[in-house]
């Protein structure tokens, strides 16, 4: 067989995911934790070293990146095949890992910045990886949004030495007045990097890296980091977080309502990763960072399915995105649209698959949480657009229309399958596993018949919406007659505008009127060029008087005459 660095790399991968998830339980039932200090030179009293910890959260999180990161290499073997620079991004995916498993094991904020900083850099060479205008508008996007957390990570790194230490894990349990800013600090990193509003639209913006990058971004790596960076602060978010509550549900709501505008199949996969970043942020700040690491673990196996069969399913319609030239690709794929809807179906929290025991508990959590009714009717509403646009995509995918787009190449590689079906089983069995392993004790909460039925309620609402009133009575849709509405709803909220058209173009127009008063005006006459106007009119002037001096000297003889007589 011929050497491949992808199937190498993704079976060194495989093994250390499964290492990693084993030591996980293993700490986890021995509540044990790892606290390595490596100090690779000293001089005097001062000390330069390295800190990685190992608990059961890291363990188990770095162990789900490395099984997701090695299907994703592995499926990427065939995606790239005829790629001109498959080896260039074979490596940037490896460091895209490594820079996410740096950002994991460590304490300290100094290293987290290393992985922070890597995961932004190296995301940005995989956003402009086809080099053209739309991928460069995009990676610039994204990188200046993630910019700003990597300034508030910088700021915090300042902040922390208040502490004595950059080592944050032994003073979240410390609640000092300045702490709060430390922690708003942290907050607004995280809100950057996981996307939450106003930082939502790089997001979809993302999409345009290639589609194995995609899976690996939306499901465990750079989104889930700031979520991820919020949970081990957890124990300092004390303080009354209803804006950042809030700031989630909306993100969740407006996720949701784009979806299910959209037509761009990647586009919508990526507003349901959106969707549920809200979701872990709101149970996060509801003060239940254990449901959140549930949700966040759950919710990697199945985005990342749903991104390699989409990436498929793309490859096989000759790169067109477009759902309505998709339909009836079961015939032709039938392995990849049983995966293609399992993923789906844990997305919507249908029982019984992996998001449903996760979903669900945040569901609960939240009622038992006694949040005004606001907060109460959004979540139900962003749980049932979620498997309203799930509805949808399936609809539109598998069996809208005849496939009448005219070029299409559609196979099946059956090693893109081995990776579909490996995330399948995992999307499968890892909500149920986890929760049986996650808690010490069932968490046991107990509503009245109505209560404990209304997420499936809402599930099989947004169900019923998803495929009744977005496609059979098209043409009585009342939306369509509401156009403003609609495209106000569709485009998230102008934020895609705001973040880059409406941040820059006030600050241009005001640069042109003062270019135009100042450079190009009287400022550019009078001062910039005086050196070489000036200079030639009293030369001109001397000149006159030189040869001109007998007229010059009676008139100015006759003047001062005047003024004497006068």
């Amino acid at each position: 067989m011929k050497f491949s660095l992808y199937f190498l790399g993704g079976q060194l991968l495989l093994f250390l995911g499964l290492l990693f998830i084993f030591l996980g339980l293993l700490f986890l039932s021995w509540d044990f934790l790892c606290f390595l200090d490596w100090e690779f030179f000293g001089f005097n009293s001062c000390m330069f070293g390295m800190t990685f910890i190992f608990d059961w959260m890291s363990l188990l999180f770095t162990g789900c990146v490395f099984i997701i990161s090695s299907m994703v290499i592995f499926y990427s073997h065939s995606y790239m095949l005829n790629d001109k620079y498959k080896v260039r991004f074979y490596f940037m995916v490896i460091l895209f890992v490594l820079s996410m498993f740096m950002m994991i094991i460590s304490p300290n904020l100094v290293s987290i910045l290393l992985g922070w900083d890597g995961l932004g850099l190296v995301s940005y060479c995989l956003v402009v990886y086809f080099q053209n205008y739309k991928s460069y508008s995009a990676g610039m996007l994204t990188i200046l949004t993630n910019r700003l957390g990597d300034v508030a990570i910088l700021i915090s790194i300042a902040w922390m030495l208040n502490f004595g230490s950059w080592h944050f894990v032994f003073y979240t349990h410390i609640l000092e007045q300045w702490s709060v800013y430390l922690v708003l600090l942290i907050i607004l990193a995280g809100f950057t990097k996981s996307a939450q509003i106003p930082f939502s639209s790089w997001l979809p913006a993302a999409m345009a890296a290639p589609t194995p990058v995609s899976a690996l971004v939306h499901s465990s790596t750079l989104v889930t980091a700031g979520v991820y960076l919020i949970i081990r602060f957890g124990d300092m978010l004390s303080f009354n977080s209803w804006v950042f509550l809030l700031l989630g549900v909306l993100t969740m709501f407006m996720a949701g309502i784009g979806a299910s505008f959209e037509f761009d199949l990647s586009k919508i996969i990526a507003l349901s990763t959106l969707s549920q970043l809200g979701m872990m942020m709101s149970i996060l700040f509801m003060g239940y960072p254990q449901a959140a690491f549930f949700h966040l673990l759950t919710h990697a196996f199945f985005k990342a399915l749903l991104f390699l069969c989409a990436g498929l399913m793309i490859h096989c319609m000759s790169d067109s995105q477009d759902i309505r030239h998709m339909g009836v690709i079961s015939c032709q794929l039938p392995l990849t649209c049983c995966c293609f809807c399992i993923s789906n179906m844990s997305l919507c929290g249908i029982p019984f698959l992996s998001g449903f025991y996760s979903k669900d508990m945040i569901v609960e959590l939240l009622m038992v949480s006694y949040y005004n009714f606001f907060i109460f009717v959004f979540f139900f509403l962003s749980v049932g657009m979620t498997v309203a646009y799930s509805m949808r995509l399936i609809y539109y995918c598998l069996s809208f229309n005849m496939n009448c787009y005219p070029s299409q190449s559609f196979f099946d590689d059956w090693l893109m399958n081995k990776s579909m079906l490996t995330l399948t089983f995992l999307s499968v069995v890892s909500g149920s596993v986890l929760g049986w392993l996650l808690f010490s004790s069932p968490i046991l909460l107990t509503f009245p018949l109505e209560l404990k039925l209304l997420p499936l309620i809402f599930v099989i609402l947004g169900g019923w919406l998803g495929y009744d009133l977005t496609f059979t009575h098209y043409e009585y849709l009342y939306s369509l007659k509401l156009y403003y509405s609609s495209f106000f709803l569709g485009s998230m909220w102008f934020m895609p505008f705001f973040s880059t058209m409406g941040s820059y173009v006030g600050v241009l127009q005001l640069s042109k009127s003062f270019m135009e008063s100042m450079d190009g005006g009287w400022g550019e006459y009078f001062m910039s060029k005086s050196f070489s106007t000036y200079p030639p009119v009293f030369s001109g002037w001397l000149s006159y008087l030189s040869e001109n001096n007998m007229s010059v000297f009676m008139l100015s003889f006759f003047f001062l005459l005047f003024m004497l007589i006068i």
